[in-house]
């Protein structure tokens, strides 16, 4: 048997970049011999096995057969006879099918193996499927559209980009998992150009499946691309905040829809929600902002029990070119009200008193809120 690192950590490691999650590929053994090493089976589809010390993952060389529809309809194919170069057939692009071979002691030795010319277009910065079974499995559309985020260099291979496109004509893209949907959104939206991951699904046709149709018509604007793509970069690479910029211009019960269509994170949702009526309180005050309806976004954020959302959330917004510093002061003076000095001006009958508590804390917070707006 022989053991390769295949996949990114080989691509990564031609590029300059620290290698991450290797991936390990075992050459010529069998399940029998993975377990009498010591290796723990832990594949449910297909072979793959823990390293008895370091606990790293293992596949056996395999291959793939469509079964099915979807990323999940495959039938695997592993034996002792299969080969290197059968099992990177199988990989996406020609830049993640290359190997290097792992010697005893876990150090990588010998020649890079690429047999499918993934250096030539790592070097031409292309993205290049490796055969046509490519377009048999639908999440590779979407690593695509993630990996042009991340490698905003790189183009898509004209012959890759028409089989992105059948994928999504074929109907594929309906049968992948809402968690697998959003997992690669949020690493793309995360990435150093997150505009070029819209980009290929605008391209492909996907923005429609994959994203709140109001947001893919948008998207067909080439002036709202350019508007989109700079607030992104002034974002940062905090996914809440980037999700929140990117969805900034959907009313908040689009974006609730969309979360629970893709399983987005409850946070997440939340702070682009909240944002959203954020900037939509600040497009209606364009004169002044309004202390009551200052106060009931404050509610609405909740900035009294969370206040560093509150603060991310108006951070963000100046960030983006809203003029939200007098926002920023009526929070601050609001939040900084003693809070035995506001209960002490309850009647004492009432200050057992919930509801009487409450409506305190609202006009004080109101008269802070009013004060600092001026």
């Amino acid at each position: 048997m022989k053991i390769y690192a295949v996949g990114g950590a080989i691509r990564d490691s031609l590029m300059g970049l620290p290698m991450h999650d290797i991936d390990y590929v075992v050459v010529g053994s069998s399940v029998e011999e993975m377990l009498a090493k010591g290796f723990r089976p832990v594949g449910k589809d297909f072979p793959v096995f823990l390293h008895p010390i370091t606990q790293a993952e293992y596949a056996l060389a395999r291959t793939e057969r469509k079964t099915g529809k979807g990323y999940k309809g495959f039938h695997f194919y592993a034996d002792p006879s299969v080969t290197l170069e059968q099992d990177l057939q199988r990989r996406d692009l020609t830049i993640n099918a290359m190997a290097q071979e792992v010697a005893a002691d876990g150090k990588l030795i010998g020649p890079i193996l690429d047999p499918y010319n993934g250096q030539q277009d790592l070097a031409a910065k292309i993205f290049r499927h490796v055969s046509d079974a490519f377009a048999e499995d639908p999440l590779r559309l979407l690593r695509i559209a993630r990996f042009a985020a991340r490698f905003p260099e790189f183009i898509v291979a004209d012959e890759t980009m028409l089989a992105l496109k059948a994928i999504v004509q074929a109907g594929e893209l309906y049968v992948l998992s809402p968690e697998r949907i959003w997992q690669e959104l949020a690493k793309g939206l995360v990435a150093k150009k997150p505009m070029h991951m819209f980009q290929v699904l605008l391209d492909t046709g996907a923005s429609k499946d994959m994203l709140p149709l109001q947001l893919s018509e948008q998207l067909a604007n080439e002036s709202f691309r350019q508007k989109l793509m700079t607030h992104l970069d002034e974002a940062g690479n905090h996914l809440d905040e980037r999700c929140a910029a990117l969805l900034m211009q959907l009313p908040a019960s689009v974006i609730r829809s969309w979360a629970e269509c893709v399983r987005m994170p409850i946070e997440t949702r939340d702070f682009s929600e909240i944002f959203c009526e954020l900037t939509t309180l600040i497009n209606k005050s364009q004169e002044s902002f309004q202390a009551v309806d200052v106060l009931a976004w404050f509610n609405r954020a909740d900035v009294w029990r969370k206040p560093e959302r509150g603060q991310a959330l108006l951070n963000l917004a100046q960030k983006m070119g809203f003029h939200v510093s007098s926002l920023i002061r009526a929070m601050r003076d609001a939040q900084a009200l003693n809070t035995a000095d506001v209960i002490a001006g309850v009647a004492a009958q009432d200050r057992s008193n919930g509801e009487r508590i409450g409506s305190a804390f609202e006009v004080a917070r109101l008269a802070a809120i009013s004060a600092a707006l001026g």
